[in-house]
């Protein structure tokens, strides 16, 4: 379904440590079943002095960063008898002393050891204070982030990195069995400061995949069953430095920009992600932002102590890789401090802040957490137990099998989606049919039931540890129309309950679009009934879509998104086998399916377009609005309760505005049949203007002409034939009905024919539509046939 060729990631090797975990596994561990792990203690501090010094790590920032890593003490303030960082004091101050000096203010790390009872197993961690957080899903006020280095003290090896990402639903960048001569670089993400490794012999760049000549720098295994998925490692990685466009949003607190606040008089505009970044609001854009800038280092920072740092030696060891590249890039230093000097610092204080354009209060409560700010990490369970932060199941097995102190891994249920966008295609007539694309732009992602919004890595979506239950997932993306769907998450193989034959679906996922179109909406009668856009199955690893048990029957895809059953993943997945295309507002229609005035319990629908196949296939509870396309030609379809199906046809006018709605779906023999007239007549019409405008000058007075003139009238025949069906079975005529839905069928086994004997006088375009309907209508007039419910 996709014009680009994104499976060239399921081609390539993955790298040979990959292999000796297996990628069998959803990176992910539960943190609530798995068993559970050792007791660590404070590792002795000359002892943690050496481990800090040794694996102390070199740091790579974003030209455009405004929050380099510093020492939160200056900021510190007393309150109710207890010493706290407060937001505003931080933000403030570090840019007030930014300014003065012209050097980044007290460049600092900090650094904790830990080591398991019994066990040769210890992590040293470093953690970097930022004054602020800026990114597209989340800002808030301070920042800390972490690098877990564990290490066997028996051999002095380092066991696995793991970089901790955006939040814990996100998969951390992790990499096992390091090289142990290799000092630890961590490429920041501007703004957010999540944390990719480096690990190869370029320090500048992140490596997802193994190249040539380069390692990859991640291990984190993937979802083979997915093919789209099979060999792409699950970590957040750094977007910008894949070629993402990743754009940032301003923060705004009591609305107003936030640089805007009277306690922040040494903040301004400039102090923030630069403008060629940001955007000022999703939805005020028509299409994806297409100049984004990609990340470029700007500054580096070194350990102070380390021989080869500034001050120390003009070069970098060579451990650290060179690279010319960097050339115009600062070198500098950093501090490396114990935690425990900081650890009377109790709290990280500050305001909850808002989005700059608007945002449901709903929504932006739900997400507080990644507007608000974040508390000490001495209160976080990965501070005394490091092993809760490893994201990947296969690493957490690898260090389980080792040593005793860490827990094996459980199943956990994650859901899963590619996002891409829908665009036009050459193969279609003009704007009469679509294909999806590579996304242009990153996404937001939001499991509202369980709220953290999580940004996409090359254009998927991870939502890790989510709950059983039912749940609403959400994307968004700038310059284009929101998806919303419901997805149902299971505990185990055994809630999954596809039926062949579409009667039940335990895929539970619903597109809902509650917004609402101030513009008149364009009715569409049943017979050209405007399509639905796209929603997803909700997918396993090991699900498949029933395949229908007697030919045509089936309609409605049954895939389900409850887990697979494997020991260690458990994969929902929303959209249509995992895909979730967006519509670029310029080119979005809103269709809304007003099922209020029909007899009918509906309880499904669906929508495909001619070319690009189904978009849409969910539940239906009531009426429902999704977005599509303008420039696709659709067939929208709806079940009823009782298992019968109705069709509608809609065909976009690419010049029109305005919402499409299709009122009173009905189901059952009438509703197909006069779909089938509806296509019939449409393709004819278009045939037709053939021999009606420029194209009937070439043609011969002969053969060709009046292969077309026959076409035309084969068309004819299906429109009458396929009318007066739909008007025996509203009737009640069931046996005058049928027979003339054999009438159609016989019909567009000729048209066919003919369309073939026309060769090339009609355009492969409408030719290509042509096909591609009769297939639409062949399943459709079977259905028509099979149908006990007449109207």
């Amino acid at each position: 379904m996709t014009s680009t060729d994104t499976t060239d990631l399921s081609r390539r090797t993955l790298l040979a440590a990959l292999g000796g975990v297996g990628t069998s596994a959803l990176a992910g561990c539960s943190f609530t079943d798995r068993e559970p792990d050792g007791e660590a203690t404070t590792t002795d501090p000359d002892a943690a002095r050496r481990l800090a010094e040794r694996f102390a790590p070199t740091l790579y920032f974003d030209r455009a960063e405004p929050w380099l890593p510093t020492d939160p003490r200056p900021y510190a303030s007393e309150q109710d008898g207890e010493s706290i960082v407060d937001g505003f004091d931080a933000l403030d101050g570090y840019h007030e002393q930014y300014a003065a000096s012209g050097e980044p203010p007290n460049p600092t790390v900090f650094s904790n050891a830990v080591e398991y009872d019994d066990s040769p197993l210890a992590v040293v961690q470093f953690w970097m204070y930022s004054a602020f957080d800026q990114f597209s899903t989340n800002f808030h006020w301070h920042d800390w982030e972490v690098l877990h280095v564990f290490v066997d003290t028996d051999t002095g090896r380092p066991q696995l990195y793991v970089a901790s990402s955006h939040s814990r639903k996100v998969p951390n960048n992790e990499f096992l069995d390091p090289e142990p001569e290799m000092v630890p670089r961590l490429l920041s993400e501007l703004g957010s400061h999540s944390s990719a490794l480096s690990v190869n012999d370029e320090p500048d760049g992140f490596q997802r995949l193994p190249g040539a000549d380069l390692l990859a720098d991640i291990t984190n295994s993937a979802i083979t069953s997915i093919e789209a998925l099979s060999e792409l490692p699950l970590a957040y990685g750094l977007p910008r430095d894949e070629g993402a466009r990743l754009p940032y949003v301003v923060p705004e607190y009591e609305g107003a920009p936030v640089y805007e606040h009277e306690r922040l008089p040494n903040v301004d505009r400039d102090a923030l992600v630069p403008d060629e970044l940001t955007v000022r609001s999703f939805d005020a854009l028509a299409s994806p932002p297409t100049d984004l800038p990609e990340r470029s280092t700007g500054v580096v920072f070194r350990y102070s102590g380390r021989e080869g740092a500034p001050g120390n030696a003009s070069t970098a060891t060579s451990s650290e890789g060179a690279n010319p590249d960097l050339e115009s890039a600062t070198d500098d230093t950093y501090d490396l401090v114990p935690t425990s000097e900081i650890e009377h610092l109790t709290d990280f204080t500050g305001p909850q802040l808002s989005f700059e354009f608007a945002v449901p209060q709903a929504a932006e409560d739900a997400i507080a957490g990644h507007i608000s700010t974040t508390g000490a990490p001495w209160g976080q369970p990965r501070y005394e137990n490091p092993a809760a932060d490893i994201t990947d199941s296969n690493h957490r097995a690898a260090l389980a099998e080792r040593y005793d102190a860490i827990g094996a891994a459980a199943p956990i249920n994650t859901v899963v989606a590619r996002v891409t966008e829908a665009v036009t295609t050459d193969d279609a007539p003009d704007q009469e049919g679509l294909t999806t694309a590579d996304a242009t732009v990153e996404a937001v992602a939001l499991l509202e039931s369980d709220p953290v919004a999580v940004p996409t890595f090359e254009g998927v979506a991870v939502v890790r540890d989510v709950p059983a239950g039912d749940h609403r997932f959400t994307v968004n993306a700038p310059g284009q129309a929101p998806h919303s769907e419901r997805l149902s998450v299971g505990d185990s193989e055994s809630d999954a309950t596809a039926t062949s034959g579409g009667s039940e679906t335990a895929s539970d996922v619903t597109t809902t679009d509650t917004s609402t179109s101030e513009e008149s909406p364009t009715t569409v009668d049943e017979q050209t009934a405007p399509a639905s856009p796209k929603t997803a199955e909700s997918t396993t690893a090991e699900s498949t879509t029933a395949e229908s048990t007697t030919p045509g029957e089936t309609a409605l895809s049954t895939t389900t998104g409850a887990p697979t059953s494997s020991a260690d993943q458990r994969v929902a997945t929303a959209g249509i086998d995992g895909e979730i295309p967006l519509v670029a507002r310029e080119d979005a229609r809103k269709l809304e399916v007003d099922a209020s005035g029909t007899d009918a319990d509906l309880t499904d629908l669906a929508v495909e377009d001619d070319f690009a196949g189904r978009l849409y296939d969910a539940p239906l509870d009531g009426s429902d609005a999704v977005y599509v396309h303008r420039g696709g030609a659709y067939t929208t379809e709806v079940r009823d309760a009782d298992g019968a199906l109705g069709a509608f046809r809609v065909n976009p006018d690419p010049d029109a505005s305005g919402a499409l709605r299709i009122d009173r779906p009905e189901t059952g023999k009438a509703s197909l049949a006069a779909f089938l007239a509806s296509i019939a007549a449409e393709t004819r019409d278009e045939l037709g203007a053939l021999l009606d405008g420029e194209l009937s000058t070439s043609l011969d007075g002969g053969g060709v002409q009046n292969a077309l003139g026959g076409l035309l009238r084969a068309f004819d025949a299906i429109v009458e034939a396929a009318s007066r069906a739909a008007e025996r079975a509203r009737a009640g005529e069931r046996g005058n009905a049928d027979q003339q839905l054999q009438a159609v069928e016989t019909g567009l086994e000729r048209v066919l024919d003919r369309i073939e004997a026309a060769g090339d006088t009609v355009p492969e375009p409408l030719t290509n539509a042509a096909r591609n309907r009769i297939a639409q209508a062949n399943r459709r007039v079977t259905q028509a046939q099979q149908s006990e419910k007449l109207s």
